[in-house]
C-alpha cells in the first residue's frame, strides 16, 4: 500500500516526498480509522484526503463551505488527472442528478458538497444508491461555536451520517483549533476513536509583523509601492474602510480590486476572479473574502484593521505563502481598532455566555499586539504548542533593528495642550491647536490664547496626528468609546512631563533590496498566465510560483528533467511539458547557458533528501565549520542571516562544537555581561537598547548562551 500511495503521490501532485505528517494521515484513513487533523494552511490537508478518494473502493463525499472553493479544488484535480465533480446550489436540479448519476456509473472518485446540501430530504434520497466509503469535512472548526467560524449547518453531518446504509470513514481537517475546539470536533462529529495528527502550527515562511502607532494609509501605500509587482491581500474592517483604500490605491496608480458584501454577487464573483487570474495583483477585503481561496501566490496580507481573534488573523494571514515561498504577515494596529470590534461584538452576539467568550478572544489578539516577546512564540502558545523557542528570527519582535528617535518634548507638548483643553476633544482638534490653526472652531472658544497653541508649527496637522496615534498606541493616551473618540491622558504620561521618563518612536531602517535576475520566472509567469486565459483556469492551478521559480533555477530541458521539478506530475508534462520547455531551451541558447540538467536536477534530489533526513541547524553548521561566513551559508541556503546565526547558537546549545569566543567581540564581552545583570537576561531587546549600537543581537545572544 505505501509504494501505490508514494506512485500517486509522484504521478498526479508531482512530489517525490510527503511534507511532515502527510502519510501517516493517509494510512490512518486507509486503514479505516477515523481521523482528525489539525495541520497549517499550506502543508498539503487536502492532499491527505484526495490520495485515500483514488485508492478506496468507493465514492469519497468531500464537504466544504464554499462553492469557490469547491470549484478551485475540483478545477485543480481535473488538471492533475484527478477526476472529481462538485454539487452546490449554482447547478440546475437537471445538472445535479446528471453529475450523480455520472458519480454512480464510476466516473467521479471525489464528490464535492456544502454542508447545507445535507439538510435536504430530496438530495439524501439522490445519493442514497451511493457506495460512500469516506467523508472527509474540510473547515471542520466549523462545527463548534466556540470556533472563530460557527457554521450552524455544519451540525447536520452527524445526522445525515447516520442515515447511510454503512457508517463510512469520518475525516475532520482543520488549520486552526483550539483545545476547546478540537474536543468539539471530536463529540459533534462522533468521530469513532479517531487517531489525531496535529502536526503543528508553525508556518516558518511566514514573516510576522505588528507595526503601531504608524499612519497606516502612509504606510499601505508605502508598502504597495515598493512591493509592486507582488501579489497581496489587504483585509479591513467595514465596507466602509475597504473602498476607501481601494479608492487611493487606484488614485495612486496601482491595480486593485476589491470584495465585500455591499457588491452584486456578480460583482463579487468578477472581482474574486479577477484576483485569482492575476489580472488584479491586489484585493481589498472583509474577511467574507477568503475561506477556501487556494491562490499559492499570495506574498502578503495587510490586516489595515485589528481582527476578532487570533484564530481569525492566523487563519487570514496564513493565506499568505501557501506554496512555502517566504512571505509577509502585517497587521496595523490601532487602539481605535478595539473600539470597532467591541461594537461588533456588542451588535452580532446575543448570548452573554459565547459574549464574553469573543471579549475574552478579543483581548488576546490585542495581547498579541502588544507583546514585547516573539510573535511566532505567542500563536504557537495559543494554539497549544509547548517548548517554543523564545526567539523565532522571522518576525518583527526577533528581527528589531529599527532605530529609536527621541520625541520626548513633543510628547510634552501633546500631553500640555491636551491637560489645557481639560481632556475634551478629539485628536484633529488637538492637532489644529498645537499647530496654530485659524479654524473657526479653534479661534471661537480662544483656544488661540493658550500657552500651547502654535507651539508645533513645524509640524504638519497629520504629522502631529499620527504622534498622538502613537502614544495612544503606547498607551500614554487612550481614546474614549463612541463616535467621536476623545483623547485622555494615562497615568503613564505623567512621568514623561516630570521629565522622569523618556519617549522613543522607532524608525525603521531603510533596506537596499538586491536585485536578482527573475528573467526567466517572468517569461514563465507569461507563458503561464497565456495558458490559464486559454484554459479559463487560475494560473497557479497551471502550476504555483514555487514551480516555476525551480524551472528558473535548474533550467530543465527534457522531459526526463521537467519531472524531477517540484510540482510537474505526468498529467501536467503532458499538457505542458512541451511549451514551458521550449521557452526554457530559448531562454538558454539566447544566454549562453549550458548545464548538464539532469545531472543538476539528480543532485538536487539527492540534496533535498538530506535535507529532509538532517536538521537545518546541523546543515548551517556543516558549511559554517568549513570556515565559509554566515552570510555566505544564509546566500548559499536561502536562509535570512538571523536564521543562519540563530542554527549556530542552536548548536552551542547542543553542546556542538562551536567557538562562541569568536562569535563575541572581546571589546563588549563584559559589558554585555554588566547590561544583563543590571535588565536581566529573559528578553534582548532591553538587553540591545542599553548597549552601544554597534553590539548586534548575535553578540548578545552568544554571551547568554556561553555564561548560560
Amino acid at each position: 500500500m505505501h509504494t501505490k500511495v508514494l506512485d500517486i503521490l509522484k504521478k498526479y501532485f508531482g512530489y517525490h516526498n510527503f511534507k511532515k505528517g502527510q502519510e501517516e494521515i493517509i494510512m490512518s484513513i486507509l486503514k479505516k480509522q477515523d481521523t482528525f487533523v489539525i495541520m497549517p494552511t499550506g502543508a498539503g490537508k487536502s492532499l491527505c484526503y484526495q490520495i485515500p478518494a483514488l485508492l478506496l473502493e468507493g465514492v469519497t463525499l468531500v464537504i466544504s463551505p464554499l462553492i469557490s472553493l469547491m470549484k478551485d479544488q475540483v478545477d485543480t484535480l481535473e488538471n492533475m488527472g484527478i477526476p472529481a465533480t462538485f454539487i452546490n446550489s449554482s447547478l440546475s436540479f437537471a445538472e445535479t442528478e446528471k453529475r450523480i448519476y455520472q458519480v454512480k456509473q464510476g466516473k467521479y472518485k471525489l464528490l464535492y458538497i456544502a454542508p447545507e446540501r445535507l439538510e435536504s430530504a430530496g438530495f439524501a434520497s439522490l445519493i442514497s444508491n451511493l457506495q460512500i466509503d469516506f467523508v472527509a469535512v474540510d473547515e471542520a472548526h466549523c462545527v463548534s461555536q466556540w470556533g472563530h467560524d460557527f457554521r450552524p449547518s455544519y451540525r447536520h453531518i452527524p445526522d445525515f451520517i447516520k442515515e447511510l446504509p454503512t457508517k463510512p470513514i469520518i475525516g475532520a481537517f482543520t488549520a486552526t483549533a483550539t483545545e476547546e475546539v478540537k474536543k468539539d470536533v471530536v463529540n459533534l462529529l462522533t468521530l469513532n476513536k479517531p487517531n489525531i495528527y496535529i502536526t503543528g502550527f508553525n508556518r516558518e515562511n511566514l514573516f510576522l509583523s505588528v507595526v503601531r502607532g504608524e499612519n497606516k494609509r502612509d504606510y499601505v501605500l508605502d508598502y504597495v509601492r515598493n512591493n509592486r509587482d507582488q501579489v497581496g491581500i489587504i483585509y479591513a474592517a467595514t465596507r466602509k474602510e475597504v473602498e476607501s483604500i481601494y479608492k487611493e490605491l487606484s488614485l495612486a496608480g496601482f491595480n486593485p480590486t476589491k470584495y465585500h458584501a455591499g457588491l452584486s454577487t456578480e460583482e463579487r464573483k468578477q472581482n474574486q476572479e479577477a484576483f485569482l487570474f492575476d489580472n488584479n495583483n491586489i484585493i481589498v477585503a472583509t474577511n467574507a473574502f477568503g475561506m477556501g481561496i487556494d491562490k499559492s501566490n499570495v506574498r502578503f496580507v495587510i490586516h489595515y484593521n485589528l481582527p476578532k481573534n487570533v484564530e481569525a488573523y492566523y487563519q487570514e494571514a496564513g493565506r499568505a505563502g501557501r506554496d512555502g515561498e517566504p512571505s509577509q504577515c502585517i497587521l496595523l494596529f490601532g487602539p481605535q481598532d478595539i473600539l470597532l470590534q467591541k461594537f461588533m461584538i456588542e451588535q452580532s452576539v446575543t448570548s452573554p455566555e459565547r459574549k464574553s467568550n469573543e471579549y475574552k478572544k478579543l483581548q488576546e489578539i490585542i495581547d498579541y499586539c502588544y507583546t514585547p516577546s516573539c510573535l511566532r512564540k505567542f500563536i504557537l502558545e495559543y494554539f497549544g504548542e509547548e517548548d517554543v523557542p523564545g526567539d523565532c528570527g522571522n518576525c518583527s519582535t526577533c528581527t528589531d533593528d529599527s532605530d529609536l528617535v527621541d520625541i520626548t518634548v513633543d510628547a510634552q507638548k501633546i500631553f500640555s495642550c491636551i491637560i489645557r483643553l481639560k481632556q475634551r476633544y478629539g485628536s484633529t482638534f488637538i492637532a489644529q491647536v498645537l499647530k496654530g490653526s485659524k479654524n473657526k472652531k479653534v479661534l471661537e472658544l480662544n483656544c488661540d490664547r493658550l500657552s500651547t497653541y502654535g507651539i508645533m508649527t513645524e509640524a504638519t496637522e497629520k504629522e502631529i496626528r499620527d504622534i498622538i496615534n502613537l502614544l495612544v498606541a503606547d498607551g500614554y493616551l487612550s481614546l474614549t468609546e463612541g463616535q467621536y473618540p476623545v483623547v485622555k491622558i494615562e497615568e503613564k504620561a505623567l512621568a514623561v512631563l516630570k521629565n522622569d521618563q523618556k519617549v522613543y518612536q522607532k524608525v525603521q531602517k531603510k533596506r537596499e533590496r538586491l536585485p536578482e535576475d527573475n528573467s526567466l520566472f517572468e517569461l514563465l509567469r507569461q507563458l503561464r498566465k497565456d495558458i490559464s486565459n486559454k484554459e479559463n483556469v487560475p494560473p497557479y492551478i497551471i502550476f504555483p510560483d514555487s514551480t516555476l521559480k525551480e524551472m528558473s533555477k535548474f533550467y530543465p530541458q527534457d522531459a526526463h528533467a521537467l519531472l524531477k521539478i517540484k510540482g510537474v506530475g505526468e498529467n501536467k508534462l503532458q499538457k505542458y511539458g512541451d511549451v514551458f520547455l521550449a521557452q526554457i531551451r530559448k531562454y538558454a541558447e539566447e544566454n549562453n547557458i549550458s548545464r548538464n540538467i539532469t545531472k543538476e536536477a539528480n543532485e538536487t534530489t539527492k540534496i533535498k533528501k538530506k535535507i529532509d533526513k538532517t536538521p537545518s541547524h546541523l546543515l548551517t553548521l556543516e558549511l559554517y565549520q568549513t570556515g565559509l561566513p554566515l552570510e555566505e551559508i544564509a546566500r548559499q541556503r536561502e536562509l535570512t542571516l538571523i536564521t543562519t546565526q540563530n542554527h549556530i547558537i542552536q548548536c552551542a546549545l547542543e553542546g556542538l562544537a562551536v567557538n562562541l569566543d569568536a562569535l563575541i567581540p572581546q571589546e563588549y564581552e563584559n559589558l554585555i555581561l554588566q547590561a544583563i545583570k543590571t535588565v536581566g537576561g529573559e528578553y534582548l531587546k532591553p538587553i540591545k537598547e542599553s548597549l552601544p549600537a554597534e553590539v548586534d543581537y548575535f553578540a548578545i545572544k552568544a554571551v547568554l548562551c556561553k555564561y548560560k
